[in-house]
């Protein structure tokens, strides 16, 4: 898959792609054992995202801290695999795969299996310290998987990932080009220190910069780098005009500013206005 097939698929030089936090699962902690309720909530959030006008959506298991490092059990990809199967028929907008904390092969399985159009994976290469631990990027493994299990799936990978201390010497603009070269993901994610925190402009001009100027002849420089924290309507034409092509966005759609509220389709509406109106 090359970054212009990602694009198009998301129907947009410029997509803006909502988030569906999903309650806890059955399994984790805070599950309140109604799965009909939570089901009937990714449902909803998805019908108002898309209904505000968003490009595409990414379902991901945000209320299941504390969360598993890098493989989470069957019972988490089959209610996962279940409720995006669902959304897949509530909305007609692409659909997006994250398992935390960084189960890349459950996002590729899950993807697959229900005709999403793209995954996102927190450490695709190198390595990170986080809350549960050590995470290691497997970039070996899920592009042997996508080609072993013939998904067409586009890989969205971060770019020192939020919550996340990177490990070794690795500034962010060789991070960014080694995860498209050397990782060969199809799109990289540039984000703030923390959900719904705002991503520094300086970070997005070195991300795009580095893309850009690097580009030896594997077109890293089409690759497309994406805003994933903190992106509200005023601010989504400046993360624009830093070099971003595409902005992932959460806290800033849900009622009341919190991130684990439902969407509201006022909000929704009022961050892709502004960003339709960037691109005048």
């Amino acid at each position: 898959m090359s970054s212009t097939d990602l694009l198009e698929r998301l129907g947009t030089a410029r997509p803006v792609v909502g988030m569906v936090h999903l309650p806890p699962l059955p399994g984790a902690p805070a599950f309140d054992g109604d799965r009909e309720l939570l089901r009937r909530r990714a449902r909803e959030d998805a019908r108002r995202l898309e209904a505000g006008g968003v490009d595409a959506i990414v379902i991901e298991n945000f209320g299941d801290a504390p969360f598993y490092p890098d493989e989470v059990p069957p019972h988490v990809v089959a209610e996962m695999t279940a409720i995006a199967s669902e959304l897949r028929d509530a909305v007609d907008v692409p659909l997006g795969v994250n398992v935390l904390r960084n189960d890349a092969e459950a996002a590729l399985s899950i993807a697959a299996a229900v005709d999403a159009a793209f995954v996102r994976v927190n450490v695709h290469v190198g390595a990170a310290t986080t809350d549960q631990g050590l995470l290691e990027g497997r970039a070996h493994e899920t592009l042997r998987l996508r080609e072993r299990i013939a998904a067409d799936v586009a890989i969205l990978a971060d770019v020192h990932v939020k919550h996340a201390t990177p490990v070794g010497d690795t500034g962010l603009e060789r991070a960014a080009m080694e995860t498209v070269e050397r990782g060969r993901a199809d799109g990289v994610i540039v984000s703030g220190p923390g959900t719904g925190t705002e991503t520094a402009l300086a970070d997005v001009e070195r991300v795009a910069d580095a893309l850009s100027s690097g580009d030896d002849g594997d077109g890293a420089a089409d690759v497309p780098v994406f805003v994933g924290s903190g992106v509200t309507a005023s601010s989504v034409a400046e993360v624009f005009a830093a070099g971003a092509d595409g902005v992932i966005v959460g806290t800033a759609l849900k009622e009341g500013g919190e991130t684990t509220n439902p969407v509201s389709r006022e909000h929704v509406e009022r961050v892709v206005s502004a960003a339709r109106a960037a691109d005048e």
